[in-house]
């Protein structure tokens, strides 16, 4: 496949039909510092293969796309000095002038689908920011969401966005969102919001939807949300309040954009000594170990 290289792996498990789950790249590239990304990248597929899953890291290097990484692509992505934030806009660019960067949910959504992975374990979406009726900050994971379906484990969107509106435009293009064991969208780092979903209790129940959406030929991704585990949430009164303090501080410094969602998780890691960090990093291994079964019953749903 053009522009595209898969590990052997990757391409063995393709070819054969193998459970496979894809794991995006910005949560290392831009969501961590190192050496703790490299650490959680490890861990993460460490998981994955613990479980009989093939781990799909997607991420470009050099301007290529890789479908599953090496030891050597890891070492290389996570110590890049300036490394891009590739949305699916950004392919393109990031192919004709051979950057390196991390891939967000949007693009990895879009390189899973053409690598025909169906299932992608994330820590939390992006979608619509807050005051966005004044910014037009949406982010375009959620229109990724329309026009690729691929199943998406979350621990429900980022807590510094609004998600009742994130909510509202997913409903509004028609996308399943759906609560792992739970009535309410989780609020990433923590385990609900006042926001009800359409609950599923179990993955066969998921994989059954998702075939009926494939018989029927919906051009749509589904929503997993993954409340993350009690023991390492962290009420959402106290981040809210942390939240509020962070996009003070990123108007007052004119941080916006894709610049934005890192300033304010950095600031956040900040304020919380370091545990908004351990709650990101156990959510994601939560919402991995979920994507594993995930993967596992799609791929024998046949």
């Amino acid at each position: 496949m053009k522009h595209i290289v898969f590990s052997p792996e990757v391409e063995y498990g393709i070819k054969h039909g193998l459970p496979i789950l894809a794991l995006e790249s910005t949560v290392i590239t831009h969501g961590m510092p190192y050496p703790e990304n490299l650490e959680t990248a490890k861990v993460l597929e460490a998981i994955v293969r613990h479980s009989n899953v093939i781990p799909a890291t997607i991420c470009l290097l050099d301007g290529v796309i890789k479908v599953g990484m090496t030891e050597h692509d890891f070492d290389k992505l996570t110590q890049s000095k300036n490394p891009e934030k590739i949305s699916q806009k950004d392919i393109i660019y990031a192919i004709n002038g051979k950057l390196t960067g991390g891939t967000t949910v949007a693009a990895t959504m879009f390189i899973a689908w053409k690598a025909g992975i169906k299932v992608f374990a994330t820590g939390g979406i992006g979608g619509v920011h807050r005051n966005a009726e004044k910014t037009m900050d949406i982010s375009s994971d959620i229109m990724a969401f329309s026009k690729y379906p691929v199943i998406v484990v979350s621990a429900g969107a980022k807590a510094i966005l609004d998600l009742g509106k994130t909510l509202e435009s997913l409903e509004t293009l028609s996308v399943p969102v759906l609560g792992y064991k739970t009535d309410y969208f989780p609020a990433f780092y923590s385990s609900s919001s006042p926001f009800r979903v359409r609950r599923v209790n179990s993955c066969s129940e998921i994989a059954d939807l998702y075939k009926v959406q494939q018989e029927l030929n919906l051009w749509n991704g589904i929503l997993i949300s993954n409340p993350i585990p009690v023991e390492h949430e962290i009420p959402g009164h106290i981040m809210e309040e942390k939240i509020e303090h962070a996009i003070s501080e990123a108007n007052a410094q004119k941080v916006n954009g894709k610049d934005l969602t890192s300033f304010l998780l950095s600031r956040l890691v900040d304020m919380t000594k370091g545990k908004s960090l351990k709650s990101n990093v156990e959510l994601i291994k939560n919402n991995v170990r979920l994507g594993c079964e995930l993967a596992i019953e799609v791929a024998n749903n046949k």
